[in-house]
Parts: C-alpha cells; sequence; structure tokens
C-alpha cells in the first residue's frame, strides 16, 4: 500500500541517527517493550497449555472416553453391550461397572466414588493397573471385598494396606430401629496413585460383583464404559451403540463430564493472556511517545518534503512504515525469544534450582514436578498479529499528526 519513496525515507529515519539520543532510547524502549511482552506471552500460553494437556492426559487415564449407563435403572442386558460395542471398529476396548456414591469410614470417614470392575476387562479402557503402588488389581476377586483406594483418599481415611474399611451408601434398609443405610466392610488390598487429585482423593475400586450384592442390584451393571481410537468422536460412538441397543440410555463422555474444568482451564488461560498483553500494550504506548517527538524533531524535513511535491498522504506513510517497522522488530524478536525461552524452560528451572539449593516444585508437594509446555502455533500466529496491529494503531495518530504540519509555519524558526 506503500509507495517506494515513503518506504525509503521511513527506513533512512529509522537508521539514521537523530540529533536527539532521548527519542532513540525511546525507539529502543518500544522494540524491547513489545519484544518482552511476545516472548512473555508466548511462554506463559504454552507452559498453560502444556499444564492443561498434562491433566487432560493424566485425567483420560482414568476415565473412559464414552460410557453408556442404564436411565435411572441398571442395564441388565450388558454382555450384549459389550459385545456390540467390541464389533464397532471404532472402540478400542469396553468394560461393564457398577458405581456409587459412598461414605467410607475408618479412624476417619471421608466420602468417594467407588467402582466395582471386572479386572481383566477393565484394563482395556483405563491404566487403572498400571498406576498400582501397593497391591495389586487382580486381588479384587468376587467374594472377597477387597477394595482399592486412592493414596490420598487412604491418607484421609487413616487406613492402609490390610486394614478394614466400612462403606456406607444412601439407599436405606429397614430395621428394627428404623431406617438404617446399607453397610458393608471391605479390606484394602491395595492404593493407587493416578496423579491426578480428583481420583487419588475421592475414588475406590472393588470388584463388580462385590458391589453389585452390597446395591443389591442382581446381575444389572451401571452401564457400560468404551475407550476409542479418536477421543473426539466420544459421543458419536457413544450414541450409535445406545440406538443398537433400543430402549431409554443415558450417553456421557469425557468432554461433558469434565466440561467445567475444561472451561475453567481455558478461561484462566484466556484471562492470563489478556493481563500479559498489557505489557505489550507498554511497548505500543513507548511508541506512541517516541513518534510523536520524532515528528517534533523533524519538523523541518517535513515541511522540506511537502515544498517538494510530497503529499500529506505520503508524509503520513512515512512515519507509518517507520513505526511500523518498529514493531515488526519488536515482534520478531519476542517470537524468537519466546520461542528460545519455552524449548529451554526445563533446563532454565533446573539451573535456577541448583543456584537456589532448592526444588520449586517438589514431588511431595505437588502432582506436576516439571514445567510441561506445549506451544501451539495457532497461539504464536494470534500473539504476532496482536502485536502488529497494536503496533500499526500506535504509529497512526503521530503520522497523522506530521501530515498535519504546515510547511510555512514549520520553516519559520528555522
Amino acid at each position: 500500500m506503500f509507495t517506494p519513496l515513503p518506504v525509503a525515507i521511513g527506513l533512512r529515519y529509522l537508521r539514521a541517527k537523530r540529533r536527539n539520543g532521548f527519542i532513540s532510547f525511546i525507539s529502543l524502549a518500544s522494540i524491547l517493550g513489545i519484544a518482552l511482552g511476545v516472548a512473555a506471552l508466548i511462554t506463559t500460553l504454552a507452559v498453560m497449555s502444556g499444564f492443561q494437556r498434562e491433566i487432560r492426559d493424566r485425567m483420560l487415564q482414568m476415565v473412559a472416553h464414552a460410557t453408556v449407563s442404564g436411565f435411572g435403572e441398571p442395564v441388565h442386558d450388558w454382555p450384549v453391550a459389550v459385545r456390540k460395542a467390541l464389533a464397532d471398529k471404532r472402540v478400542a476396548g469396553a468394560a461393564p461397572y457398577v458405581e456409587a456414591q459412598t461414605l467410607l469410614s475408618g479412624p476417619r470417614n471421608q466420602p468417594a466414588i467407588v467402582r466395582g470392575i471386572l479386572p481383566d476387562q477393565e484394563r482395556h479402557v483405563s491404566v487403572i493397573a498400571s498406576k498400582m503402588v501397593q497391591g495389586r488389581l487382580e486381588d479384587l476377586k468376587p467374594g472377597s471385598f477387597n477394595i482399592v483406594l486412592g493414596r490420598e483418599l487412604a491418607v484421609w481415611l487413616g487406613v492402609g494396606v490390610g486394614d478394614d474399611v466400612i462403606m456406607m451408601t444412601p439407599e436405606a434398609r429397614a430395621t428394627p430401629v428404623g431406617a438404617m443405610p446399607r453397610m458393608k466392610r471391605f479390606r484394602v488390598s491395595g492404593l493407587f496413585e493416578a496423579g491426578y487429585n480428583e481420583y487419588d482423593r475421592g475414588m475406590a475400586f472393588t470388584s463388580m460383583q462385590d458391589l453389585q450384592r452390597v446395591q443389591r442390584m442382581g446381575e444389572g451393571v451401571t452401564g457400560v464404559r468404551l475407550r476409542l481410537h479418536d477421543m473426539d468422536k466420544a459421543w458419536e460412538v457413544a450414541r450409535d451403540l445406545a440406538l443398537s441397543l433400543g430402549g431409554p440410555y443415558h450417553v456421557g463422555n469425557w468432554a461433558d463430564e469434565n466440561a467445567n474444568m475444561f472451561r475453567a482451564l481455558k478461561m484462566e488461560k484466556t484471562i492470563m493472556a489478556i493481563l500479559l498483553s498489557l505489557i505489550i500494550a507498554m511497548g505500543a504506548f513507548n511508541l506512541v511517545s517516541s513518534q510523536v517527538m520524532l515528528v517534533t524533531d523533524k519538523q523541518a524535513d517535513i515541511a522540506i518534503m511537502r515544498t517538494l511535491g510530497l503529499s500529506p498522504r505520503g508524509v503520513m506513510q512515512v512515519f507509518i512504515v517507520q513505526g511500523t517497522l518498529i514493531g515488526v522488530i519488536g515482534t520478531l524478536m519476542g517470537v524468537v525469544g519466546g520461542i528460545v525461552l519455552t524449548l529451554n524452560l526445563e533446563h532454565i528451572l533446573h539451573a535456577v534450582e541448583a543456584v537456589l539449593g532448592v526444588q520449586l516444585l517438589p514431588e511431595d508437594v505437588y502432582y506436576i514436578t516439571g514445567l510441561p509446555t506445549d506451544m501451539q502455533p495457532g497461539d504464536i500466529v494470534i500473539i504476532a498479529v496482536v502485536a502488529l496491529a497494536m503496533a500499526f494503531l500506535a504509529t497512526i495518530y503521530p503520522a497523522w499528526r506530521a501530515s498535519r504540519t504546515p510547511p510555512a509555519e514549520a520553516l519559520r524558526y528555522e
């Protein structure tokens, strides 16, 4: 959109040594401000995306991609459902489950979700067997009334492997002294650690047949859990399975069941991006200051260019070119610096820990002890475009002021 002459003059103004060194200093500060803001924003969003990916991966190791459950009543034809699910080429694994909201009681009480499983089939839909830190999942045999607790849940209950816990369910039973909750004693046969607080503190596993007896469900189950080759097709696959079974079924998928968490992570990332964009805006404000001072310093040059025939539009283009180039240089420096910083962030963390002699993310406090990063090209492109747009907008007013300079007034005192 620019003619060659304004571009050439704008480049010359960018390279030339100015009489006022303070203007050069503010221009340099503008470049560094934009570069710092872009680099900080790229690194921060990469770290937040990395944590989001880490949390999602750990969560998906424990949850099924999709579930088909009974609508207010147990599913009795679950073997047919499992067989039909496995016949679908989109399904990698299927397993029945029984789930109950319970209150577990040891030395202390703690609410928890208890899931009844078949250990040999559960490994096809989750990796709970590989997360065992004590005991084995195969110890959940029918009639043993063994239970596997999350490590955090065991700590809150004050129990360990070999101890007993009392499971109480909200379904009441009639007794001579009135309605009483159903209770059953289970023995802790193992502990698991998924690395995700919601499961380590609020989940327990037992044999499916044992939980069926406690819940008095007969041969029925809560539903069927599915693991897919493509988890983005979870709802579609679960819907097709429910339609093939007939009757009312509830269809769930990993995204809907954890929608609040993903929404919160997305909102946190968006707010952080907006806040860090203020650093880029600060660099843009510095650019406005440097351009205004440059226009004031170049009053005589502007008047000479006008008398030689350069139009007000051309004068405006000169300063837009000069200011935009400052934004381009700052953005490129920020993009390169942000990518380099993100790629070496883990090494920088270790170096800081070595210098300070402390562990910034100790394993006994945090589930995630490193700084996982996930640079997404889309985020980098958006950041660069926003920075360039801010720099361009910052040049418009000073350039307009330059184009409005009367040549006679500018040359009066020269």
